[in-house]
C-alpha cells in the first residue's frame, strides 16, 4: 500500500521557531518530525511513499533522497522508496493528489507531514476494509474540541455531519475530531473539481457526510498537530516522557474506568432529562489528570432507564454529548464510553421487552470492562475502577483492577475516596 504525505505548507503558525526549514523538518530528540513519521511506516511494512512538496521542497530531498540512504542522525538505513511530486504553484492541501492519481491504483495512506503520531496503521487499514467506504479517518477526542473541527458519526462508525471551524455546530457534541490521517480509496479522486486549488476538508470529505461512503476509526492512539509553538513544545514534552510510543494499540495500555452517575455527573436517580446532567465540582480536572497520566479515560455505566422505558438511545447520546462537551471546555475528554441498556426484571408498564434480560454487561458483571480491554488492548491488572456503589468495585475486583469507592461504605475496595478528584490527585498523580 502507497502512502502520500501531504509536505507542502508554509507552516505560517509556527513561522517563530521554523526558521528556513519547511514544519515538517522540525526535530524532536535531533530528528525531523518527518523522519518519526517514515520510521513509524517502515516498522509495520509501509515503505512504498509519495511526499508532496513545495515550499522549501529541497530541504527534504535533499535530507531523504530516494528513501535509499542513511540516516544523518540515526546512522541507519530510511529503508523506504520515495517519490515526489513539487508544486511549482499552490495547490491547496489537496490539489497535488489529482496531479499524481494515476499513480494511486488502490487504497492508500494519506497523512499529514506535520503531525506526531504513533498508531497501529494496519489496525487502521483492516478497519477501512472491513467497511468497504471510499475514506476512513483516523479520529480521536482532544483537550479542545471547541476550536477544532469535529465530525458526528452514526451508530456505524458512518460520519453524517462535518462540523468545521467556521461552521455553526450543535450546542452539545461528541469529542470526534479529525486528526489528518487517512485511508482512501482512489475512487475518491474520480471526485470533479473546478479549481486549482483545492482543500481537502471542504471541498472533497465534507460533501461525502451522510453519504454511507466515509467513517471514523476512532482511537486513543497519539496524533497531535504541531501547528503552534505551544503545541511543538508539548509534542517535545510528550515525547521525552514516553507518551507517544506507549500509546500505540500494539501495546498494552492501562485505564482508569469510569462510573458515571454520582463519579462525574450529581446522582438524581434515574437520569432522563438532560437539563438534569450537571457534573460534580473538579472532576473535569481529575479527568484531565488521567488524560495526563497517561491512563485511558473510559465510562463504564449501567443504564436500565433505557429497558424501563424511561429514555431512548438517542436521548442517553445527547446526554453523552453534552457530558464531553462540558468536559472539553475544560480541556478534558473521555476515550470511550460503554454503557448496558439492560435490566434483569421484567413485568413492568411501558418496558423495553427486548432488553429486559440477563446480560454480561450490567455492573457487577465485568463485560462492559472486558469489552473495552478487548477493543484498546488494556491490561486490567494495572488498571482501576472508581465509582460510588459496590457494583463497580465488585465488577472490577472480578477482572483484576485496583479499585476505588468514591464515598462510604465497605466493599472490599483498595481504597476510599471523597470524590474523583481526590483520587487523581492523591494516587494517580503520585504515579
Amino acid at each position: 500500500m502507497k502512502t502520500v504525505i501531504m509536505a507542502g505548507g508554509k507552516g505560517t503558525r509556527i513561522s517563530s521557531i521554523t526558521n528556513n526549514i519547511p514544519k515538517p523538518m522540525l526535530k524532536i530528540d535531533n530528528k525531523p518530525v518527518l523522519e518519526h513519521e517514515i520510521e513509524c511506516l517502515r516498522m509495520q511494512g509501509f515503505t512504498d511513499i509519495i511526499i508532496t512538496i513545495s515550499y522549501l521542497g529541497s530541504v527534504i530531498t535533499d535530507y531523504f533522497g530516494d528513501g535509499s540512504g542513511i540516516s544523518p542522525v540515526t546512522k541507519k538505513p530510511f529503508g523506504v522508496k520515495i517519490e515526489y511530486y513539487f508544486e511549482e504553484e499552490p495547490l491547496g492541501n489537496a490539489g497535488a493528489l489529482f496531479k499524481i492519481k494515476e499513480r494511486l491504483t488502490e487504497d492508500f495512506l494519506l497523512l499529514n507531514a506535520d503531525i506526531m503520531f504513533d498508531i497501529d496503521f494496519n489496525r487502521f487499514v483492516l478497519f477501512h476494509k472491513k467497511n468497504d467506504g471510499l475514506v476512513t479517518l483516523f479520529t480521536h477526542p482532544n483537550s479542545h474540541p471547541y476550536d477544532s473541527g469535529i465530525v458526528i458519526t452514526g451508530t456505524d462508525g458512518s460520519v453524517l455531519q462535518w462540523v468545521s471551524k467556521e461552521d455553526n455546530r450543535p450546542r452539545y457534541y461528541k469529542n470526534c475530531v479529525n486528526a489528518g490521517l487517512h485511508v482512501i480509496n482512489p475512487g475518491l479522486l474520480d471526485i470533479k473539481t473546478d479549481t486549482k486549488k483545492i482543500d481537502l476538508d471542504r471541498q472533497i470529505l465534507k460533501p461525502l457526510a451522510g453519504t454511507g461512503k466515509m467513517f471514523c476509526y476512532n482511537s486513543p492512539e497519539y496524533v497531535k498537530d504541531m501547528g503552534t509553538p505551544e503545541r511543538f513544545y508539548s509534542v517535545c514534552e510528550d515525547y521525552s516522557k514516553g507518551r507517544i510510543k506507549a500509546r500505540n494499540l500494539k501495546n498494552k495500555q492501562k485505564a482508569v474506568f469510569l462510573d458515571r452517575d454520582g463519579t462525574i455527573n450529581k446522582y438524581c436517580g434515574f437520569l432522563r432529562n438532560i437539563n438534569e446532567f450537571d457534573l460534580i465540582d473538579g472532576v473535569a480536572e481529575a479527568i484531565k489528570d488521567i488524560n495526563d497520566s497517561g491512563y485511558l479515560a473510559i465510562v463504564v455505566t449501567n443504564q436500565p432507564v433505557i429497558a424501563r422505558g424511561g429514555l431512548s438511545f438517542k436521548g442517553l447520546y445527547k446526554i453523552h454529548n453534552k457530558m464531553e462537551t462540558l468536559l472539553g471546555y475544560k480541556g478534558a475528554y473521555l476515550d470511550a464510553i460503554y454503557f448496558c441498556p439492560h435490566h434483569p426484571d421484567k413485568g413492568f408498564k411501558g418496558e423495553i421487552t427486548e432488553l429486559k434480560i440477563k446480560c454480561e454487561c450490567r455492573k457487577p458483571n465485568p463485560g462492559m470492562l472486558l469489552q473495552a480491554a478487548m477493543d484498546f488492548n488494556i491490561d486490567l491488572k494495572k488498571s482501576w475502577i472508581a465509582g460510588d456503589s459496590m457494583n463497580d468495585i465488585e465488577a472490577g475486583k472480578t477482572v483484576g483492577c485496583k479499585t476505588v469507592l468514591i464515598g462510604t461504605g465497605e466493599y472490599g475496595q483498595d481504597i476510599t475516596v471523597t470524590s474523583l478528584q481526590d483520587f487523581t490527585r492523591n494516587v494517580i498523580n503520585e504515579i
